[in-house]
């Protein structure tokens, strides 16, 4: 008998303006210390935490560094509920450190409107709000001036982006979140946090979308066929379609931050794009736009500066999903550079050394298969093994004894053969081939393997 793995086929000096996310999902991330180092010789002129980590904080209290912070979402509702909890939050989290520390942003909650949200976390809608409220009310209350309230959101929050003139919020949080949310902004002079991703939608149609206009590389242009605007590039679009959409709701003027953006330095097989050259390119072209001096703004805010948090500052091996998701860093956990990039903007782009060639530009059409990472540890195997037996749809019926998958009896043969199943099942549904970093995407068919070792019994 012939063991046939299911298979998937697929068609010093800071810069004022660029500041980087520095997220912590990773089990081999340097401390603190060392990473405030790194910070600084990158330049950064502002830094965003997912948190309000006491010793960072600590830390950035000996720079010019400023701090962005924030809210978990999980605090969202016992501070909207409770305005002397939301005190203890300020008192905790704020004066703590401030003013030697240069907090100037919170954000509360990260992306908590997304379309996917779970009726649990949708909860949360609802407080988001009165949440933002109650910080800042108790900020103004110990006299704090210089610190905006915002909340970061994806840019799933519109129910259209195309054309930018078109760009309209989601019906389901128009009345009851984001009317509210741009009052609040518009009266305390803050700032719309959007996540402006173009790889996505780039990669969403690759063979269709121009990939030299999602990385500022295109002199085309693409005239809006309502405002008469001229975009030379997708994040612009992108932007100007969250323009569109506030001044729809009667706010044309509240400033746009850019709390997220990037592009993945790698990534699964069959995803396209995620390469070190176009995510260097798009980095560095990002920050020339930037930072330029006087400002560009986008064509309907032009000349307006954008504050921008390019994300991230390590790749991060811990954060589960597609692989592009463990791929978005700077910097390796180590410190060396991926690849080179300059915050600061001056660096002219004949300086930069060459990078290898993107090999992945286009949409991967061979087979794929999922199968278990060199070195796995058993014992998280076998439980990886029976969530990919339980989730399935009959994933490993051919794994038991007699069956042409049983041999050779080992939990990594058993576990690949599981993954693929399952993967090939269950991929279109948004599973992805990782299982807690147990599995890896292969363009080599494991059968053969499975067919040399039972030979070799």
């Amino acid at each position: 008998l012939v063991c046939v793995f299911f298979s998937f086929s697929t068609g010093t000096e800071a810069s004022s303006k660029i500041g980087i996310n520095y997220g912590r999902l990773g089990n081999n991330l340097p401390p603190p210390i060392q990473t405030i180092e790194l910070i600084k010789s990158l330049k950064a002129g502002r830094v965003k935490l997912y948190d309000s980590n006491p010793e960072i904080l600590n830390l950035l209290s000996a720079t010019q560094i400023q701090v962005s912070i924030m809210v978990p979402n999980h605090q969202i509702i016992p501070i909207s509920l409770n305005q002397n909890f939301a005190d203890q939050w300020v008192q905790d989290n704020i004066l703590t450190y401030y003013p030697e520390t240069k907090i100037r942003i919170v954000l509360v909650g990260n992306e908590v409107l997304s379309y996917s949200a779970s009726d649990q976390d949708r909860e949360i809608w609802y407080h988001l709000v009165p949440a933002m409220r109650r910080i800042n009310k108790s900020m103004k209350a110990q006299g704090i001036k210089n610190i905006k309230v915002g909340t970061p959101l994806a840019m799933d929050v519109l129910s259209s982006t195309f054309p930018p003139s078109n760009g309209a919020f989601r019906s389901d949080i128009v009345d009851t979140v984001i009317i509210p949310l741009l009052h609040f902004l518009n009266g305390s002079n803050s700032f719309f946090f959007v996540d402006a991703y173009p790889y996505f939608p780039w990669s969403m149609n690759p063979t269709r979308a121009n990939l030299d206009f999602a990385l500022f590389k295109s002199n085309r242009t693409y005239t809006d066929p309502i405002s008469g605007l001229k975009y030379t590039n997708l994040l612009d679009q992108m932007l100007d379609s969250v323009v569109f959409a506030t001044a729809k709701l009667g706010y044309p003027s509240i400033r746009i931050s850019i709390s997220e953006t990037g592009w993945p330095n790698a990534g699964d097989i069959d995803q396209v794009g995620a390469n070190l050259q176009n995510a260097a390119v798009f980095n560095r072209n990002l920050i020339k736009k930037i930072t330029a001096d006087p400002p560009l703004g986008t064509p309907a805010r032009p000349g307006e500066e954008i504050p921008t948090f390019i994300f991230s500052l390590f790749n991060e091996n811990q954060k589960s999903g597609p692989g592009t998701e463990r791929h978005w860093g700077l910097l390796y956990p180590n410190g060396t550079h991926i690849y080179e990039v300059d915050l600061t903007g001056k660096k002219e782009t004949r300086e930069y050394q060459p990078l290898p060639a993107a090999k992945n530009d286009v949409p991967y059409k061979g087979k794929l298969w999922c199968v278990v990472v060199k070195g796995a540890d058993v014992k998280e195997l076998g439980s990886a093994l029976d969530y990919a037996c339980g989730e399935g749809e009959e994933s490993c019926a051919a794994l038991a004894p007699g069956k042409e998958c049983y041999e050779p009896v080992s939990v990594t043969w058993h576990a690949s053969y599981a993954f693929s199943s399952y993967w090939a099942q269950m991929r279109s549904r948004g599973a992805n081939c990782y299982f807690n970093g147990l599995a890896e995407q292969t363009d080599e068919d494991p059968s053969k393997a499975v067919e040399i070792a039972v030979s070799q019994v």
